[in-house]
């Protein structure tokens, strides 16, 4: 087989001859500069060698010529993807595959599109539990959510967490810590904020629309109710909304997370307790399916809202 270089130089003349360039000795070597002696090209010659003749490379040269100014153009063919050489039968051609950072930005994007936050700020999209403080006082919290975490990556029914803390610790971020990785793992994630929610249930008669939400929210492969507890219910929405749904989640073993400011027996009592009765039966009876469904947490520590 010829020397590589001797089979550039000639594709070198037949693509200025064809596009018209005055072959002059300075547009040659400027020509050779940008495809002849690219490192990436001669790697992928050499690599190739024993498929090529100079009549294929010749006839390749638009390929090779296309790569070595796309490789490192800011002007992409295709915004976010990158040239890529390969053996066409005889002939080398070129293909674009999604850079590294557009294969990130695509995969950010998709995770956030697995999580729907019904009543919650945007910003708890952007919330990664790395960068969350590890302080004393939520160490243990944090560390029950990365045990979740390698768990649910075998097991999608692994046990969720309920936690409780007083106003600020920063509970509702630690579950959006968890929420955004289960998101990047592939789960989808109904994350809600319970007093909003029960509030606006009203919102659902006119348009029969409470029954297909309910059973999102019962099927759903990670479900998330924050400050539970400090909301106002009626017999109804306790027993025929929240019950339904933690029924359908205790039994289909699906994860479900709670954040709130009581503890599970001031959770309880507040169930007992609903606008028109104090039912402590249908109160004991909820709890047993919170219980089922997660593990209580406490999370310590100051009122990071303050200043």
């Amino acid at each position: 087989m010829r020397a590589i270089g001797d089979m550039l130089s000639d594709a070198a003349k037949a693509a200025a001859a064809k596009n018209g360039q005055d072959f002059s000795a300075e547009s040659f070597e400027k020509m050779k500069k940008q495809v002849f002696a690219d490192p990436d090209v001669r790697a992928f010659l050499t690599a190739h060698q024993d498929q090529l003749t100079k009549e294929s490379v010749d006839a390749s040269f638009a390929s090779l010529y296309e790569y070595c100014r796309q490789k490192d153009s800011h002007d992409k063919v295709i915004s976010g993807y990158l040239p890529q050489l390969f053996m066409e039968g005889p002939l080398i051609g070129i293909r674009y595959q999604a850079s590294q950072d557009k294969q990130r930005r695509d995969k950010e994007a998709a995770a956030k599109r697995r999580i729907e936050l019904i009543d919650l700020p945007e910003k708890l999209r952007r919330v990664k539990l790395a960068d969350l403080d590890m302080a004393d006082d939520r160490k243990q919290a944090l560390f029950e959510v990365g045990a979740f975490l390698q768990a649910y990556q075998s097991n999608p029914h692994a046990k969720g967490l309920y936690l409780s803390g007083d106003f600020g610790v920063g509970k509702t971020y630690i579950l959006a810590g968890l929420a955004n990785r289960v998101a990047e793992m592939g789960g989808r994630v109904i994350f809600l904020h319970m007093p909003t929610f029960i509030a606006g249930l009203s919102s659902h008669f006119g348009d029969n629309s409470l029954q297909t939400e309910i059973q999102r929210l019962a099927a759903c492969d990670v479900l998330i109710l924050d400050d539970i507890g400090a909301e106002t219910l009626s017999p109804w929405s306790r027993d025929d909304v929240l019950g339904v749904i933690l029924q359908a989640r205790m039994d289909n073993d699906l994860p479900t997370f709670f954040s709130s400011n009581f503890d599970m027996k001031a959770l309880e009592s507040h169930f007992s307790a609903t606008k028109n009765a104090d039912d402590p039966v249908k109160a004991a009876r909820l709890m047993q399916r919170v219980r089922y469904l997660a593990k209580e947490v406490v999370v310590y520590g100051n009122n990071r809202r303050l200043p």
